[in-house]
């Protein structure tokens, strides 16, 4: 399954620098309002290590991760659900989303305007929320606050008062960023599981909770429809005898039915 996140908030406050700095993209990130009018699209891989460790395991030619689609909305501004500053169009883009990441800025740069001429974080999310909430739009949400190393002041007094998930970043610098990923990945509590053999080892998205037959859709639909059976290791225990066939000899691959809730880091091999 694929995962599209939206980065939204005011202009100016960071989101193509962002964008920029998890894609490499490098879409335009100039100092003023509406420098980005169509969504960026950029596909970024989830870090894992247990990835790596896999696919070495087992000698594998190919080694694909887990993805997220980040979208970088241009910014919204007060007024955006009635048509302001292309609010309509921009608006639109967020609904594709399946989830949202806020932008907002907690730094002070007399170098850097702002759409409001203050520095003032709260205010900032009551304007984007209340405009998202007049269009209908209801999605999980991930703060992200803004702090630029280079800044003259730092706003975190507000943290305290903030309600929802947040993580702090600086995309200049790209700290933070791996962090914001796996983030991002967990908003709508998703979980990994793996495929790995000689040809590939793979990371694969499925719901926390899914049965066997659901997750085994991710890879194809027939692994849904025709499911039989799948074998399954942890991954700690593949790790531990070092491939599958050894893990087979010391009975730690299970035979799982159709009810079986897959668990983060199993490696499957589903049988149709």
């Amino acid at each position: 399954m694929s995962l599209s996140i939206g980065i939204v908030g005011l202009p100016n406050v960071g989101k193509s620098t962002l964008f920029n700095a998890l894609t490499k993209k490098g879409v335009p990130a100039e100092n003023y309002p509406f420098c980005t009018i169509d969504p960026s699209v950029g596909i970024v891989p989830v870090p894992d290590e247990r990835l790596t460790k896999l696919s070495a395991i087992s000698k594998s030619k190919k080694t694909i991760p887990a993805v997220v689609e980040f979208v970088d909305i241009a910014g919204l501004v007060k007024g955006a659900s009635e048509g302001a500053g292309l609010g309509n169009k921009f608006l639109s883009h967020i609904r594709e989303a399946d989830a949202i990441i806020e932008v907002v800025r907690i730094f002070e740069d007399s170098n850097t305007v702002h759409v409001h001429n203050k520095i003032d974080p709260l205010f900032d999310i009551e304007v984007i929320n209340f405009e998202l909430e007049q269009a209908g739009i209801k999605k999980p949400t991930l703060y992200v606050l803004n702090k630029s190393e280079v800044a003259e002041n730092i706003k975190n007094d507000f943290v305290s008062k903030l309600l929802g998930p947040h993580i702090e970043v600086d995309p200049i610098f790209g700290t933070g960023l791996d962090n914001l990923i796996k983030a991002g990945y967990d908003l709508l509590n998703l979980i990994t599981f793996f495929t790995t053999g000689e040809d590939e080892s793979r990371a694969w998205t499925t719901k926390r909770g899914a049965m066997a037959p659901e997750a085994g859709r991710s890879i194809h639909t027939d692994f849904q429809q025709k499911f039989i059976r799948a074998e399954v290791v942890a991954y700690d225990k593949l790790i531990e005898a070092g491939s599958f066939a050894k893990a087979r000899e010391k009975g730690w691959v299970r035979t799982e039915g159709k009810e079986y809730i897959v668990k983060d880091g199993d490696i499957i091999e589903f049988l149709i």
